[in-house]
């Protein structure tokens, strides 16, 4: 078992703890200049941003890489795992680091919960990066129109509805199932032995594993609950900041083909790349490419469609 030090790894970056919304977040933050927020996805936590919070930060940007609610160093309350309270609290988070916005990055969960944020909270978001992971509404329709093939890459979303079971098996023997996730999810060569330690060494901290599966439980089961329908009538509305939409051409767990169409949903400058090599993690697995990317975005001040 771990504890909460886990989280805290040593590099360039400085450690912080923030307050938004009454909840505690763990931030790790590097640089100066406009605000780049990195949000995280399962089953990971803010190091998988590593590699860009020091590119950012040499190319003239202040990023800052959060722990989601659950994970990490944050904190871990018993409720509040749904994609508007999510949402809620990196636009919190933004304001409590002292700005008006900030691009959001976010990667699989973290991704979902910037589309979110882009509808929501459009004044906090100034430009969205959604990183293997479609719009809310587009992934939706996917899975109920391609279940041969997105459904069944996403068919771990429904062995995680199962009460505690999933937690006993995520943790088990040294979470040995998080660095089996990782590969199985990944392109060819990635993770290597200590990344995946990292990770596994991170998700058994006290109720990581119950509070990441809560994101996927309400997913589903919020579906046919009034919460599920408004939100989902409410992403209809579109999204009016400059999206960059990454993808990785081998990933397995979202398909490129799931993703592809989520600029139906953005009424501004949007711009589609694959990261030939990578799968489900292509800022951790390419992340030369990767950064290329982002940064001639950043610096775009007319992102094109």
């Amino acid at each position: 078992m771990s504890d909460e030090s886990a989280a805290l790894i040593e590099g360039p970056w400085r450690h912080r703890s923030v307050s938004a919304g009454g909840t505690r977040f763990h931030v790790a933050e590097l640089g100066d200049g406009p605000l780049v927020l990195l949000a995280h996805g399962f089953p990971e936590f803010w190091w998988t941003w590593r590699r860009q919070l020091e590119t950012l930060a040499a190319a003239g940007y202040r990023a800052a890489a959060v722990d989601l609610r659950g994970y990490g160093g944050s904190d871990k309350p018993p409720r509040g795992y749904d994609l508007v309270t999510l949402a809620g609290d990196v636009a919190g988070l933004v304001r409590s680091l002292g700005e008006a916005n900030a691009t959001v990055v976010g990667h699989d969960w973290g991704g979902l919960l910037a589309w979110t944020m882009g509808v929501y909270y459009p004044k906090v978001v100034q430009r969205l990066v959604a990183v293997s992971t479609a719009h809310p509404l587009r992934l939706g329709h996917s899975l109920l129109t391609d279940v041969r093939h997105q459904g069944w890459a996403a068919r771990h979303v429904f062995g995680f509805q199962l009460p505690i079971a999933p937690e006993k098996r995520l943790v088990k023997d040294d979470a040995a199932l998080v660095g089996e996730l990782l590969r199985d999810w990944s392109g060819p060569g990635w993770p290597d032995a200590r990344t995946e330690q990292v990770y596994r060494t991170a998700f058994q901290i006290p109720a990581v594993a119950h509070c990441a599966l809560e994101y996927h439980r309400w997913t589903i089961r919020s579906l046919l609950r009034p919460d599920g329908i408004r939100y989902s009538r409410r992403m209809r509305a579109p999204i009016r900041v400059p999206v960059l939409h990454l993808h990785g051409a081998l990933d397995r767990t979202v398909l490129p083909r799931s993703a592809q169409g989520s600029g139906r949903y953005v009424e501004a400058p949007y711009r589609w790349k694959l990261i030939e090599g990578a799968g489900h993690f292509p800022h951790e697995e390419r992340p030369e490419s990767f950064d290329e990317e982002l940064l001639g975005w950043l610096s775009d001040p007319e992102p094109d469609r």
